[in-house]
């Protein structure tokens, strides 16, 4: 790899700003300066930046609780990201695996892994989402048969795949939906005549969310919860 597109990887620099660092002889690559931008790097080479090892980022899973107003985008004009709450090096690399509204709340998953995100996402494995659910109305028991059969939603052409509904109380449920069709959860109870009052993603897979994290905060993915995705 060229060095300065390497130092634009490994850090905030812009290949331009890493162009003129180059040049100011600022690095070394096994110990050597090298001024030059296009000079080509073996990919274990020992690189610094003035004096500081220099390394390249490994994938990155994280989880983090998405609070309302917020969305799920790389940048907006009007409104804050989740990439805004994070305290990442070169944040801009990471992308939201499963988007949430802007006024649903709750588990966000990013990576800049972009195999990982697919397994999840791929229409072919049918990963599960939960999600806790408040109404306007009532929630008659009738939907759990019509959730587990699939119902039609305006302007979709297939019923939607079979969900699990458990009813909690009258006005309030959990969901388990394995697609992600646009505002489907909204549009679901719309089909039984209801409204969705609250929205809040509990868990994607066997993934589920930090409940010691605090609305806005994120942490890595344990080693067990990557891998789970794969299960």
């Amino acid at each position: 790899m060229r060095l300065d597109r390497y130092l634009a990887s490994v850090t905030d620099y812009s290949r331009n700003d890493a162009k003129k660092l180059i040049k100011l002889g600022d690095i070394y690559v096994d110990g050597r300066v090298v001024c030059d931008p296009k000079q080509l790097i073996a990919a274990d080479a020992d690189v610094t930046l003035m004096g500081n090892p220099l390394r390249p980022l490994g994938p990155r899973y994280l989880m983090l609780n998405k609070p309302q107003g917020i969305i799920c985008a790389a940048r907006d004009r009007r409104h804050s990201t989740v990439l805004d709450l994070l305290d990442e090096d070169n944040p801009e690399r990471l992308h939201v695996v499963g988007r949430l509204d802007i006024d649903t709340t709750g588990l966000v998953l990013l990576t800049d892994d972009g195999g990982w995100s697919h397994a999840i996402t791929s229409p072919q494995r049918r990963c599960w989402k939960t999600y806790y659910v408040e109404t306007a109305e009532v929630i008659p028991e009738r939907c759990i048969e019509h959730f587990a059969r699939g119902v039609f939603l305006k302007d979709d052409k297939a019923r939607t795949l079979p969900a699990e509904l458990t009813i909690i109380e009258d006005r309030s449920a959990r969901l388990k939906i394995c697609e992600g069709r646009y505002h489907q959860v909204k549009r679901m109870f719309g089909a039984e005549g209801n409204a969705v009052t609250r929205l809040h993603r509990e868990a994607i897979g066997y993934i589920h969310l930090d409940t010691d994290l605090a609305e806005g905060e994120y942490r890595a993915l344990s080693t067990d919860e990557v891998a789970s995705v794969f299960e």
